[in-house]
């Protein structure tokens, strides 16, 4: 390299030293410690070497590498105080837009810092002094303004999903939800209007399940409706994105027993699908319709609130009878599902919610589960579940667990066996939606949130993308 030659070999000698932890490419993200080298005349100057994982001769460097050396590059200028510059020197391998708009994204997330509820010293501004980051690769540089610009028009959908996930009841209800929404379609530019749906329009629209569960609520519900139209009106396709929009759950008067601090995430698919709109509306994809849609409320306990027995009738007329009132999401979800398919005429629909304890214990804290029965949908999620980094894995829409659901006295009822829960969710929410249309389930309970860092903002990468590619 001209670098390592202009220092003497310094580089080499770097890497010499940490041959152990860097043989075959050290791991993707890894970095050697700091070398300072002083020239006469100017400060001393800091220099890493970054891993990247071995390299495979004939693909191009993955987007989950290069969103992790991203990372490991916000992590570098942050702790190493008062740097006012980055220069990044990126391999061959690393090239075009794609690359450019991962690295800018990863980048911009990582210095995510929610300061809001902090004061004093305990305020933290990542990479508080760096002023500039440059990137530089080989090739032509055609479109890379645009691709970094468009890597933190993300990012800061991304932010908007931690915001929402990380905030407290006390300071965001369904009506501060609903706030929220004008914000995105106020600064949308014109491509995003906001539609929120009170009580007595609900009412009209028969939406029985959702108002069962906002019974308990403080608040009115605030049945959200956000719709993203390109500017030229060129329409290829109209798709729909429903999040779980439950702004605290206690699980009512089947009361919780475990976790009850951490159901301020239960706004975690709302989040996203907040975060997304915001992403959408920055980036602004062409060819695509998208209706954001979320049904918001909490899941309280008063003299008003729903009760085991219960029974909801949803506003495709099907009946519901409520054997457990910590079964709450999938009620709501239900009226936004049929609103959604009837009354916005969406093509094809998929839904993001923290809805079940059952897929976290099939596939853990870092993996969403996916349920649909279309194969071409389920094909185009996980390869945008590779791209964006938003892991996901195809779960089984078992037909024979819907037996499950029966119910004695109504249609179903909100709640299957002690077995197979995340399954019989999705069999649930499936009775809401066209047959026909192509439908996806996502249960993001897991990877909505870090126990050591708070919200992950997971989801709304895999919703922008989707949305983009419909238009396509």
């Amino acid at each position: 390299l001209a670098l390592d030659e202009a220092l003497r070999g310094a580089l080499t000698e770097l890497a010499a030293e940490n041959s152990k932890a860097f043989q075959n490419g050290g791991g993707a993200g890894s970095m050697t410690p700091v070398m300072r080298i002083a020239s006469s005349g100017s400060k001393a100057k800091r220099y890493v070497l970054l891993g990247l994982g071995a390299e495979d001769k004939e693909k191009d460097v993955d987007s989950a590498t290069i969103m992790k050396a991203a990372g490991a590059v916000a992590s570098a200028c942050h702790d190493q105080k008062k740097v006012a510059s980055c220069n990044v020197l990126l391999p061959s391998k690393i090239e075009g837009g794609s690359a450019l708009k991962d690295f800018s994204t990863a980048f911009h997330s990582s210095l995510y810092a929610d300061n809001r509820f902090r004061t004093g010293k305990k305020v933290e501004i990542k990479a508080e002094y760096v002023k500039t980051v440059q990137l530089f690769m080989e090739g032509s540089a055609d479109g890379a303004a645009s691709a970094i610009a468009t890597g933190a028009q993300l990012a800061n959908g991304v932010s908007l999903t931690k915001d929402i996930v990380n905030a407290p009841h006390n300071v965001l209800n369904s009506e501060s939800l609903a706030d929220t929404a004008k914000r995105i379609a106020a600064e949308s530019g014109g491509s995003i209007t906001c539609e929120i749906l009170g009580k007595e329009e609900c009412e009209e629209r028969g939406m029985g399940a959702y108002l069962g569960v906002a019974r308990g609520s403080e608040t009115d519900p605030q049945f959200i409706h956000l719709t993203y139209k390109p500017k030229d009106g060129d329409i290829k396709k109209k798709v729909g994105i429903v999040g779980k929009g439950l702004l605290f759950d206690t699980g009512g008067y089947n009361i919780k027993t475990g976790m009850m601090e951490l159901m301020k995430f239960d706004c975690g698919g709302a989040a996203a699908v907040f975060g997304a709109a915001r992403a959408v509306g920055d980036i602004q994809p062409p060819g695509v319709e998208a209706h954001f849609v979320v049904a918001a409320c909490e899941n309280m306990i008063n003299a008003k609130a729903m009760v085991p027995s219960d029974i909801l009738t949803a506003s495709n007329g099907k009946t519901i009878e409520v054997l457990n009132t910590d079964a709450e999401g999938r009620l709501t979800l239900a009226d936004a599902l049929v609103f959604a398919d009837k009354e916005c005429g969406c093509e094809s629909i998929i839904e993001l919610s923290t809805l079940t304890g059952a897929c976290m214990v099939s596939l853990g804290k870092k993996i969403c589960g996916v349920w649909t029965d279309d194969d071409d949908l389920a094909k185009d999620l996980e390869e945008i579940s590779k791209t964006t980094g938003d892991k996901s894995w195809r779960m089984p829409m078992a037909k024979e667990y819907a037996e499950l659901l029966k119910s004695k006295v109504a249609d179903m009822s909100n709640l299957g066996g002690p077995y197979g829960g995340a399954i019989t969710a999705a069999l649930f929410l499936t009775e809401f939606v066209d047959k026909k249309k192509p439908y996806a389930h996502i249960d993001i309970a897991g990877p909505v949130w870090d126990d050591k860092s708070g919200a992950t903002g997971f989801g709304a990468k895999l919703v922008t993308e989707w949305v983009r590619k419909s238009g396509e």
